[in-house]
């Protein structure tokens, strides 16, 4: 079983300045062969219907540079530029791993085929994580890491790391309000959770602006409106920004307690996200959501109030507690679920049931034909639970 523990760093002056020098020389070979790869692609590719291959002249293909053929041109580099060598060789190979990553997302795509943007090159201050991908248990004892030509620097173990789990890796990176560590850990003699939950035990909710999520069983969260609540304090933080000269210490110094500000309203909200999640997974065995369109969602005039709610981030936490609780998350299809009515018929308009168009402004749900009478959020909860409920007998019908 693989898992995460994040924990903050306090380094000294020094140790600060030496995990600021890496991550600075880090990004520049991370440009550097993003532009390696960059000009590798537009010096060979060729559209096939833009040359005849009769007429004209087909140069060589030069070979593509790779991970392996990057990260082999790292020993002259510490040649040619000797401060190289005070970063650890294999937090500096960790490089081309990433630089791969971007740039085949961008061409090929995830596992699932969805592709990225083209890849950007990073300015000052934006590479923020180095890992070491491997890790010697003891360089971490009682509250004190020992990272390779950093030293040995002072944690704030907040929670022990269970018995039997190992560090695999671990990550330094740096936040706005300071550096954090994150182990990962194995133990492979626990064994995967596999699903055990009653299928009986379930319910629908529907995530919303005024409401951030209503249930089948009409209970109700209002939404937080963190990021609206916090927006004086951020307006104020940015005019400082605004106002100071670029490049000067002043500068800096409001740049950092804006992204404080910003990291603050993060945080919260995942906090949020965590003990609501919590709450439900105490409550219900299987939680039927439906499968929003978020990214398409957060192109309208909602786009604010629709980021600031964080309906993919709460489905995302929601999925993987679930999961490792042994209990399910099963997404449905959100066409009509706050259209159709709930009491004639949930699943198909062909047996019966109606559909009642309204806008979103209007938030009672009445039903001409059955005459029901209800908030659009909880009749859509219902939609989306009866939902659930036809796909998970589909699926132990199927299996």
């Amino acid at each position: 079983m693989r898992i995460s523990y994040q924990y903050r760093l306090k380094p000294t002056k020094e140790q600060a300045e030496k995990i600021e020098k890496t991550l600075e020389m880090l990004r520049f070979q991370y440009n550097y062969q993003l532009a390696q790869r960059f000009h590798w692609y537009e010096e060979n590719r060729s559209p096939v219907d833009r040359c005849s291959i009769f007429v004209c002249h087909l140069p060589e293909l030069k070979d593509q540079p790779n991970r392996f053929s990057q990260q082999a041109s790292l020993t002259q580099l510490k040649k040619d530029r000797p401060w190289y060598k005070e970063i650890y060789s294999q937090v500096l190979q960790e490089v081309p791993k990433k630089v791969e990553l971007a740039f085949d997302r961008w061409l090929k795509g995830d596992s699932n085929g969805k592709k990225s943007g083209r890849p950007r090159f990073k300015s000052a201050g934006q590479y923020k994580t180095f890992t070491f991908p491997q890790f010697k248990q003891h360089h971490f004892i009682n509250n004190k890491i020992t990272l390779s030509k950093i030293g040995d620097i002072k944690v704030i173990v907040h929670r022990q790391i269970p018995d039997g789990f190992n560090i695999k890796t671990v990550s330094v990176t740096k936040k706005a309000d300071g550096y954090y560590v994150t182990l990962s850990l194995d133990d492979k003699t626990v064994p995967t959770i596999k699903p055990d939950f009653n299928a009986n035990n379930i319910v629908g909710i529907d995530v919303g602006l005024i409401d951030f999520i209503v249930t089948s069983d009409d209970e109700r969260i209002a939404a937080p409106k963190f990021l609206r609540k916090a927006e004086r304090k951020l307006k104020s933080a940015q005019r400082r920004v605004s106002r100071r000269k670029k490049g000067s210490n002043r500068r800096k110094k409001a740049i950092k307690k804006l992204g404080i500000q910003h990291k603050k309203v993060s945080d919260t909200r995942k906090d949020f996200h965590f003990k609501t999640t919590n709450n439900l997974l105490k409550k219900y065995d299987v939680i039927a959501v439906e499968k929003l369109n978020i990214k398409g969602l957060a192109r309208t005039w909602l786009a604010k109030s629709i980021n600031d709610a964080g309906w993919g981030q709460f489905i995302a936490i929601l999925s993987n507690k679930a999961g490792n609780a042994g209990l399910k998350v099963i997404a449905v299809n959100p066409n009509g679920t706050s259209q159709e009515c709930s009491n004639c018929d949930a699943l198909s308009l062909s047996k019966g049931g109606s559909k009642v168009i309204k806008p979103l402004s209007q938030r009672m749900h009445n039903c001409p034909v059955c005459h029901a009478s209800l908030c659009r959020d909880l009749n859509a909860a219902i939609n989306i639970k009866a939902r659930g409920t036809h796909a998970l007998k589909a699926q132990s019908m199927s299996s």
